[in-house]
């Protein structure tokens, strides 16, 4: 198997466990924050489900759908994690498009609340260009 399906792999199990994030208990505060940093409602649960699932098939599907799975999955979510530092909100649970702007803000808060899709979408998105050649 090759590196590329291998991190496929790694993302399918980090997005399960994001997806279940909300039903650990002991993870979410009494404001349903997880790790009192950022909430995760249903369609949160659901995007993380079916990028897992969309991870899963790729690497099952051979090293080019891995490929393709990492690229397109890190511009997604890297994009996501940037629109967050200047909106407050990313753009795949639609909370740009149902919020008013909160403005730039690198306040540790916000840098909390949005790296971890700025790291896997950029460490994703690198991987799908850089190691993804054969």
């Amino acid at each position: 198997m090759s590196i590329i399906r291998l991190i496929a792999v790694g993302y399918f199990v980090a997005l399960m466990i994001a997806a279940a994030l909300n039903y650990i208990p002991g993870l979410t505060d009494e404001e349903g924050l997880a790790f009192g940093i950022f909430a995760l409602d249903p369609f949160d649960d659901a995007l993380h489900l079916v990028s897992a699932l969309w991870a899963l098939g790729a690497a099952i599907a051979g090293h080019r759908a891995a490929k393709i799975f990492l690229v397109l999955f890190g511009a997604l979510y890297l994009g996501d994690g940037v629109f967050g530092f200047f909106t407050g909100y990313g753009y795949l649970d639609f909370g740009i498009f149902t919020n008013p702007s909160a403005g730039l803000s690198f306040t540790m808060f916000r840098v909390l609340a949005n790296l971890p899709h700025v790291a896997i979408g950029g460490f994703a998105l690198w991987a799908g260009l850089r190691l993804g050649r054969r």
